[in-house]
């Protein structure tokens, strides 16, 4: 069995950036106890709704957010996924950027959200959208990263799946108002693809939109493994990594897809 924790984060307006980041690197630290991997929500150190905070507070990759959970990661000896920033390259573009670390402190994956969240505002209107699908090795196996939004493409997860991935992490700050949909997309993506999901939302009210936590580990039948409620917390599971070629072997439902008609 590989333990993971997810720290579902409040991360409303009324506390400061800068005081949040300490307090998500302390949180950190205790999720790492007894865990091979801990993953935090999406853009936790501003909030996900809170994008008009992006050029005030994007960093580079090798800025002082990522440095300190590169140090985290390095000093506990454990895979950290820090959920995602807001990030600013070298050319000025800014994006929802997800980064993996391994337990030497070195970063072993990078993924910029593809699918912007927004329509006409939001996300779209301050970020770029990334153009590569990410499968990181991981204690986890071959696992693959997605953002929020993500989940309502089973495109992605498709595309992650025939890149071999066994577990998906996703990092997000997905509303209370459609946590329905949160429910419904973690528990789906993870038996149409027959693999473990395990996704960290946020808690919290950005902007007035209020995030509805409900944080969840699903094993690749679609059972439910472990589910935060609404408020703060840090989430502990239990992987039974094997569970997913023993599934995939005794129902192998992917061996009759059919992508040349697919288009």
């Amino acid at each position: 069995m590989t333990a993971v924790s997810l720290v579902q984060l409040d991360s409303s307006d009324s506390e400061p950036v800068g005081a949040r980041i300490v307090r998500a690197l302390e949180l950190t630290q205790e999720a790492a106890d007894g865990a091979e991997m801990v993953l935090l929500p999406e853009l936790w150190h501003i909030g996900a709704f809170a994008t008009d905070a992006v050029p005030e507070y994007a960093e580079p990759i090798d800025g002082d957010l990522v440095s300190a959970f590169r140090e985290l990661a390095g000093r506990v000896g454990k895979w950290v996924h820090l959920g995602s920033f807001a990030e600013i390259d070298a050319a000025g573009h800014h994006f929802n950027t997800s980064v993996v670390i391994d337990p030497s402190g070195t970063i072993a994956g990078i993924y910029r959200k593809i699918h912007l969240f927004g329509f006409t505002g939001g996300e779209t209107t301050v970020m770029s959208a990334g153009g590569d699908i990410v499968v990181v090795p991981t204690a986890l196996g071959s696992t693959g990263i997605a953002t929020c939004y993500d989940l309502r493409f089973p495109e992605l997860f498709r595309g992650l799946l025939d890149r071999s991935t066994t577990t998906a992490l996703v990092a997000s700050g997905w509303p209370a108002s459609r946590i329905a949909h949160w429910s419904l997309f973690t528990r789906a993506r993870a038996v149409e693809n027959q693999m473990f999901v395990v996704a960290c939302n946020a808690v919290g009210d950005q902007r007035g939109v209020e995030l509805g936590g409900r944080s969840v580990v699903v094993d690749p039948t679609g059972a439910v493994v472990a589910e935060a409620g609404t408020n703060e917390t840090i989430l502990r599971a239990e992987l039974d990594l094997a569970a997913v070629a023993r599934y995939r072997d005794t129902f192998p439902v992917l061996a009759d897809r059919r992508p040349d008609l697919y288009g």
